[in-house]
């Protein structure tokens, strides 16, 4: 396995320097996904790119926090569930759903729950879902608007959690206390 670099804003290419810079300045540190997306000034630029966009969508937080999560364990990313249990505090989206999130187990609401099981078939079938699915989803309270975002949401986390299997990211430690690994239970399914 290659060993990816964790730039500063002294080691990144030129590029992605500004980008580190804009991360320290809103985050007061460099996350290591941005330090090693700097690599890549093009990912990085993407990356933020999508995040921003996906902030700007009509989903509530509490829908977004359900889209990047459910893509966050289903993918078994490491660093993106802490970083994102850590994100859902701040946004102060209630620990239930963030915990049931993380467990795989009942949201708290029937919406939520809608919003997790369409995300899931759209990862796993690789946007490929039948129309009683989609239909159940609309039927939910969701638009076709939402599964629009939800696309832009997807593809947000693909980048984060693609880079993070790679790079084997080490998780910030803001958030080593929302450590995490996929259940055993959940693993053997798969």
């Amino acid at each position: 396995m290659a060993d990816f670099t964790i730039h500063t804003i002294e080691t990144a290419p030129d590029a992605s320097k500004p980008m580190l810079e804009t991360s320290l300045k809103n985050n007061g540190r460099i996350p290591g996904l941005h330090g090693t997306m700097a690599e890549a000034p093009a990912l990085m630029a993407a990356y933020n790119f999508a995040h921003q966009q996906f902030m700007e969508t009509s989903l509530t937080n509490e829908e977004k926090t359900v889209v990047w999560q459910t893509v966050n364990v289903e993918q078994n990313c490491h660093y993106c569930v802490p970083a994102h249990t850590g994100i859902a505090k701040m946004m102060k989206i209630d620990d239930a759903i963030t915990n049931a999130l993380r467990d795989e187990t009942p949201l708290p609401t029937a919406k939520l729950e809608a919003l997790r099981d369409f995300t899931l078939l759209m990862v796993r079938n690789r946007g490929f879902v039948d129309d009683a699915d989609t239909q159940a989803f609309l039927d939910a309270g969701f638009d076709q608007r939402n599964i629009l975002e939800i696309i832009l949401g997807v593809s947000q986390k693909v980048m984060s959690n693609y880079t993070n299997h790679f790079a084997r990211t080490p998780v910030d430690k803001v958030f080593e206390t929302f450590a995490w690994e996929k259940k055993q239970a959940n693993l053997a399914a798969e």
